[in-house]
């Protein structure tokens, strides 16, 4: 073969390896814009439906700043012309909402606090400890999860009234200091550490309140930031057993007060919203500031290893 066949050969393979560079090159180009437009589509799609379910929200809020002849009128005024804080002026004179607002933050953080506690110490029991019945006792406690609250608050009202607890900070705390629903939480999470841990420690000489203070807890951030959240926002939107218990404005929490501003002697829709505008803040800042320890905490005791 001549030389100036070997050289077209050469090139005809440069060639080759160019043009399979290039089509290389234009498929990932199309790969990625094919990827782009979908993750676009779905960006669209979910601020679509963002909108549709925040929109409620957003509305009370231009209503909580819009004055009330603004509102009753037969133009559909989706946001305030003449913006102002009247609303939430009166609604803190009219009830006194700064108590309420302050007794709802007692009660949940004294129930959040309590169930961390006392679900903790129980589900370290059902995972660690080996007794007699452990199984079974753990079943009668999921069991409580399916009665109703609603079944059992008469016999617990009898109860805190023959007690005294009546219109009293504990009768809103007490009867909600542990949690079947935390235990389970706490359990599912503390299965997935090898039963070797606690072993070592025992070995070590470590106790039991050692070992979930000093091993657990900083191992189970994410469950118990998950369990915060949970239990927080449950207690601070309690209605019936703060409205059967407390009696004095004294004692009555946020979720009554809001039910207040709705009476006949101060019905004012654009007050009454200004007030549940105000009430749900602390609920949606918990669960802004803690929903990635929520889900973490609620997946993350699903799989072991």
């Amino acid at each position: 073969m001549s030389q100036s066949s070997n050289m077209a050969l050469r090139g005809q393979k440069t060639i080759s390896k160019e043009q399979l560079l290039a089509l290389k090159q234009e498929m990932n180009a199309k790969a990625l814009t094919k990827r782009r437009i979908r993750t676009g589509g779905r960006l669209v799609v979910n601020i679509v439906f963002a909108i549709l379910i925040l929109l409620p929200l957003l509305y009370a809020v231009s209503i909580a700043f819009m004055p009330s002849g603004e509102l009753f009128t037969t133009e559909l005024n989706l946001f305030p012309k003449n913006p102002t804080l009247q609303n939430f002026i009166d609604a803190f004179t009219t009830i006194p909402l700064f108590r309420f607002v302050l007794n709802s933050f007692i009660m949940a953080g004294s129930i959040t606090i309590a169930q961390i506690i006392t679900c903790s110490l129980a589900a370290f029991a059902f995972s660690f400890l080996e007794f007699k019945g452990r199984n079974v006792l753990f079943m009668i406690v999921l069991a409580t999860m399916m009665v109703p609250g609603e079944a059992t608050i008469v016999s617990n009202y009898l109860t805190v009234g023959n007690l005294g607890m009546l219109d009293t900070y504990p009768v809103l705390i007490v009867p909600y200091l542990t949690s079947a629903m935390g235990i389970f939480l706490f359990r599912q999470f503390y299965m997935s550490f090898p039963i070797s841990l606690y072993e070592s420690a025992k070995l070590d000489g470590c106790s039991n309140l050692r070992f979930i203070a000093k091993i657990l807890i900083p191992l189970t951030k994410s469950a118990i930031g998950a369990m915060a959240v949970y239990t927080f926002i449950n207690s601070w939107n309690m209605y019936m057993w703060p409205l059967l218990v407390t009696g004095s404005n004294n004692m009555r929490t946020v979720q009554i007060g809001i039910s207040m501003l709705n009476s006949v002697d101060s019905q004012s829709i654009t007050m009454m919203i200004a007030g549940v505008v105000m009430v749900i803040i602390p609920s949606i800042a918990i669960f802004i500031v803690g929903q990635k320890q929520l889900i973490r905490g609620m997946f993350s005791g699903a799989v072991k290893g």
